[in-house]
């Protein structure tokens, strides 16, 4: 008795595959590993406020430290991405490995680079952003492993990069989900401790990850040396070397920085709101944690479109390009409409999970009626940035940054917070939202029109 051969599901062909099918292919795994993404800091969090207030407390102080990097690490994979996808759809495979080695190479020599001068900084940077002594000892035993392992969350953002720009997105989405799931379990055992093994408290919560991005780069490298053939340990001529590493800086400096802008804006608003009280601010702190759950397909989106234009504008086919990036704006603003619905209905439900005071709840179903109205437009506005890092415009992708935040949402939420209080505010910010996103998808229509009338030009 025969057993029928299981069919080979091949990863998608972003250049001849139909644009709904490709963009679909590879817009569902990557949505599942963002919210694994966000999964790795819900685990930390979650195990690490058992230890008590003053653990959590610690854990908050690292945020800007690693955010820091993890900016940079963001960027960097953005500029891997946009690089390796146009040489695949320029079908220039030793290009494509020239830019994975340089990339995994700079992540793992920067990330060497930084240990050392961070490490030594930690006495120095976290009381000046307000820690106490008693938190210090906390501090270091999380920054300390933080530091030593952060070459390999550089690399990691390196390799999960080219995996999204070959189309396989779904292994993308593997890995990060399988990478959450070694972090949640490996963190109470290293947190608490078990038999034999000591609990190291704070310290394991960053063990556990450290330990995950170890995992993710194997994978990683395998997947690159074996399947992809991507990847090789043998050392490039220096001049090839140093030109990719100019070429990948050239997207990632404005990528990473487009990226820094986001807390700043934040900060602003933060610092608006303290006028009116504790329970303003701690509303606004849980619709911001709220926003990065309305907004995880908008997020998924902006990692699985960018290899789809990077290839076909590689590949020079600026009205797959054209028509890619229309249909992603146009399933953005519906999908995001949709839900605003849902969350408005339930916003009463959902203040009521995260807070039993009544002046924070009815901040915070003010803010869920108001602020996610403006999520689609903010989506289009994400969705452009990510498209002309894609399209190596990375200047274009920062302007869009300062754009949003500096021209309309930043501007327009302090006019309404001047016109009409903590309400006005949240108005503003929303119009801010729309504006731009109305704008700036303007601007990348054009953009995107022009390179029809353009001749190709070589990756």
């Amino acid at each position: 008795m025969t057993t029928a051969a299981r069919p080979v599901v091949k990863k998608p062909d972003l250049i001849n595959d139909p644009v709904g099918t490709a963009l679909y292919r590879t817009a569902v795994p990557t949505t599942i590993g963002a919210i694994a993404v966000i999964a790795y800091y819900l685990a930390n969090t979650f195990f690490v406020s058992l230890l008590g207030t003053d653990q959590l407390a610690a854990i908050g102080f690292t945020f800007p430290a690693t955010i820091l990097f993890t900016y940079f690490g963001v960027g960097l994979g953005i500029g891997t991405s946009a690089l390796v996808g146009r040489a695949i759809g320029s079908k220039n495979p030793e290009q494509a490995s020239e830019i994975t080695f340089a990339s995994m190479a700079m992540g793992l020599l920067l990330g060497l680079l930084f240990t050392i001068p961070a490490l030594l900084s930690i006495d120095f940077v976290f009381p000046l952003l307000g820690a106490k002594p008693e938190h210090m000892q906390l501090i270091r035993s999380y920054m300390i492993i933080w530091y030593i392992g952060m070459p390999l969350q550089l690399m990691q953002f390196a390799g999960t990069a080219v995996i999204r720009a070959t189309g396989n997105a779904k292994l993308h989405g593997k890995l990060m989900a399988v990478s959450a799931v070694i972090n949640a379990i490996l963190d109470p055992l290293l947190i608490f401790g078990i038999g034999p093994l000591h609990g190291m408290g704070i310290g394991g919560a960053a063990l556990a990850t450290v330990l995950a991005w170890l995992f993710t780069i194997v994978v990683i490298c395998y997947q690159l040396c074996v399947k992809e053939k991507l990847l090789s340990f043998k050392l490039p001529a220096f001049k090839n070397l140093w030109e990719s590493w100019r070429r990948l800086l050239v997207i990632t400096g404005p990528a990473a920085l487009a990226n820094m802008i986001t807390p700043m804006a934040t900060g602003v608003l933060t610092a608006t709101l303290a006028a009116y009280g504790t329970a303003a601010v701690a509303a606004y702190g849980v619709v911001s944690r709220l926003e990065s759950f309305i907004m995880i397909v908008v997020l998924g989106m902006s990692m699985s479109v960018p290899p789809f234009i990077s290839q076909n504008f590689g590949a020079h086919h600026y009205d797959r390009v054209r028509q890619g990036l229309r249909m992603a704006l146009k399933f953005v603003l519906i999908w995001q409409f949709a839900l605003y619905l849902i969350v408005a209905l339930l916003a009463p439900l959902i203040a009521a999970i995260f807070t039993q005071d009544q002046n924070v709840k009815d901040t915070i179903v003010m803010v869920l009626r108001i602020m996610p109205a403006s999520y689609a437009f903010q989506g289009m506005v994400i969705l452009s940035a990510s498209s002309f890092n894609a399209l190596h415009a990375p200047r274009n992708g920062l302007i869009t940054s300062l754009l949003r935040f500096f021209v309309f949402y930043v501007p327009l939420a302090l006019i309404g917070n001047h016109i009409d209080g903590m309400r006005g505010l949240f108005i503003g910010a929303a119009l801010g939202n729309f504006f731009a996103g109305v704008v700036i998808t303007k601007w990348i229509s054009v953009y995107t029109k022009g390179l029809l009338t353009k001749q190709p030009q070589p990756a």
